[in-house]
């Protein structure tokens, strides 16, 4: 290389860190590995923000799985506490495990819960050759014997995934939920993965997550957790319809560290309202049967902190913690 191209080549590096540096200024975390909710709220919330101008350069997204959303939320509270740049996809399912003492000890008060702007349903589904035609079949056959059914869940075992269906179970009034089987997973794709190759009888997540495996017909959804039929999914029955009366909707959103100001935060809950706001997103909602749902700001975080004394107690009533 000649002293010229290495000085040009150094100038630009130069310019490029005086310029702001970083091909990405701003980090979202997906807790769970590419291809579940957590990932998909990051992508396309990072991928809006970008394209409304709301954040001047593209979104970084990094996948960090573990412990069922554990490694990231420790990651956030110990090592980027005051990084104004941060976002992190959260969910109903971070606030269960936070509410059962699954992150070690982690509260809900280390972070702050900027805003949740959709609704996704929960699902139960089964693979497309399965025997179970409906929600009662899979009900009754867990009735004859809890063992003979194995449920595959993008969250921890007792975490958000997991009380779906024992929710169903209880409207049934089925009690021993010991004995249900539930197989854990970093991910509603790794969740569906297991059920379409037959090594589980049903997966529980949520419908953003087999939006694509319904439409291509690799499994059939049982039941939608939702008063009403989803808009774009109307062919699939509420558990309502089926004669249990459970509603579960994981709502999707955002946490920042808390240590950024109160100035950071409001500039958030913001974006993520403009987010919210725009036809953008209303076609993404449609087009992966996310519901309407929109609470930004401090009035979401109140709520958080009722929804996590709430789901303490109700995960008390069905002895998943004590």
């Amino acid at each position: 290389m000649t002293k010229l191209s290495f000085r040009a080549l150094m100038g630009g590096a130069a310019l490029a860190v005086t310029l702001g540096g970083n091909a990405f200024a701003t980090e979202c975390i997906a807790p769970a590995d590419a291809g579940g909710g957590w990932d998909f709220t990051c992508r396309q919330i990072g991928k809006l923000l970008y394209d409304l101008k709301l954040v001047d350069q593209p979104v970084q997204v990094t996948n960090m799985a573990g412990a069922g959303g554990g490694v990231a939320y420790t990651h956030v509270v110990t090592d980027r506490n005051e990084d104004a740049d941060l976002i992190v996809a959260a969910s109903s399912a971070t606030t269960t495990r936070l509410a059962q003492n699954a992150y070690a000890g982690m509260t809900a008060d280390q972070v702050r819960f900027v805003g949740a702007i959709g609704g996704d349903p929960g699902v139960i589904v089964v693979a497309k050759d399965s025997p179970f035609q409906t929600l009662g079949d899979l009900v009754e056959a867990i009735k004859a014997d809890p063992t003979s059914v194995t449920f595959a869940g993008g969250s921890a075992a007792g975490g958000f995934d997991h009380l779906k269906p024992l929710m169903v179970l209880k409207s049934a009034g089925f009690t021993d939920f010991a004995k249900v089987k539930y197989i854990g997973l970093d991910g509603g794709a790794e969740a569906i993965t297991q059920t379409i190759g037959g090594f589980t009888q049903a997966m529980t997540g949520d419908m953003s997550e087999i939006a694509g495996f319904i439409k291509s017909g690799d499994v059939r959804a049982l039941a939608v957790l939702t008063a009403d039929p989803v808009p774009g999914f109307e062919d699939i029955p509420t558990a309502k319809s089926q004669g249990f009366d459970v509603e579960v909707v994981n709502w999707r959103g955002l946490y920042v560290p808390r240590g950024i100001s109160d100035d950071e935060f409001n500039a958030w809950a913001e974006k993520l309202q403009a987010v919210a706001d725009s036809a953008e997103w209303k076609q993404i909602m449609a087009d992966n049967g996310l519901a309407p749902f929109t609470k930004v700001g401090a009035d979401f975080q109140g709520w958080i902190d009722g929804v996590v004394i709430d789901t303490t107690q109700l995960s008390k009533d069905i002895g998943v913690i004590q």
